[in-house]
């Protein structure tokens, strides 16, 4: 057995998740297709959504990448309205107490740069960030949208966890792990979490969240992990979501038409009174249910 597989069995705290197959991982060669897709959609998809109301939005890499990783999604939410912002703290080499407080200012300066609440915008473990900021700071954020990212779950069930070791300078087995309990708890604001079923990196299930009110899942249905941030769908997707005015009661999304054929969704829970929602701790899988792809 594997350092890793032994390591995530040992965390008994968690729900037992498999981490994507190296078949999955395989297929995240088609990001490269998602990307020029997005590219040669770029002009089209413009003429698709809704024009934005100009409010900010904050972009958060995921692991291993940079604001270069998320500057075509920052083109296409400029054109169609909104104030973007990359997150200007480079390559997003993994989770430090100290980037805390860095990205907390981060986020206190586009505030008091625009004046208005912020949307935040997170890929893989960059909505990981973004959910964090969120909890911080709820006053100053309207909404957050997560891609593909692993907020719930095992935090091992990824296929990048040695990515993460390289890139942090961190042995896993000195992690604390209970800051992973902690990430279930939504923050007080909307989120929605955009995964993907055939997801080559994050096992999908940990992209779930529990259901409860301002809280969506929507299943980008057979997109890459990888692409998620430029994949046509997506960009239509985080369009739609950021339409939604901060005077309006919070509404799900439903697709309608043909949407029906790139966006699977799930029943929102009844809408509350209060955003102080919490999440229970997930249940363990049983032997009878199948193993996550």
């Amino acid at each position: 057995m594997s350092r890793m597989k032994r390591l995530r069995k040992s965390l008994t705290q968690f729900p037992d998740i498999e981490p994507p197959s190296p078949w999955l991982l395989a297929m995240e060669s088609r990001a490269v297709w998602e990307f020029w897709a997005g590219v040669a959609s770029f002009k089209a998809l413009q003429y698709m959504v809704p024009r934005g109301d100009g409010h900010p939005v904050l972009v958060i890499p995921g692991l291993g990448a940079g604001d270069y990783s998320t500057a075509l999604l920052r083109n296409f939410l400029d054109e169609i309205g909104y104030t973007s912002y990359p997150w200007d703290l480079g390559r997003n080499k993994g989770w430090h107490e100290e980037k805390r407080e860095v990205m907390r200012e981060r986020l206190r300066s586009v505030f008091d740069a625009y004046g208005q609440k912020i949307s935040i915008i997170g890929q893989s473990l960059g909505g990981v960030y973004a959910r964090e900021l969120a909890r911080m700071e709820p006053k100053l954020v309207r909404q957050v949208i997560m891609l593909g990212s692993p907020f719930t779950g095992h935090p091992l069930a990824s296929s990048g966890t040695h990515l993460y070791e390289w890139l942090s300078g961190d042995r896993l087995e000195d992690q604390d792990f209970s800051q992973h309990l902690e990430m279930r708890v939504k923050p007080p604001v909307p989120t929605t979490s955009i995964y993907s079923k055939l997801d080559g990196v994050v096992a999908w299930p940990c992209s779930v969240e529990q259901p409860q009110p301002e809280a969506e899942n929507i299943n980008l249905r057979g997109h890459s992990h990888i692409g998620m941030a430029s994949a046509p769908a997506a960009l239509y997707l985080i369009a739609k979501r950021l339409a939604q005015s901060s005077d309006e009661a919070w509404q799900p999304y439903r697709p309608h038409g043909l949407a029906r054929m790139f966006f699977d969704v799930e029943e929102p829970a009844p809408t509350a009174t209060t955003r102080e929602a919490t999440v229970k701790p997930a249940r363990k899988r049983r032997h009878s249910e199948p193993k996550a792809a």
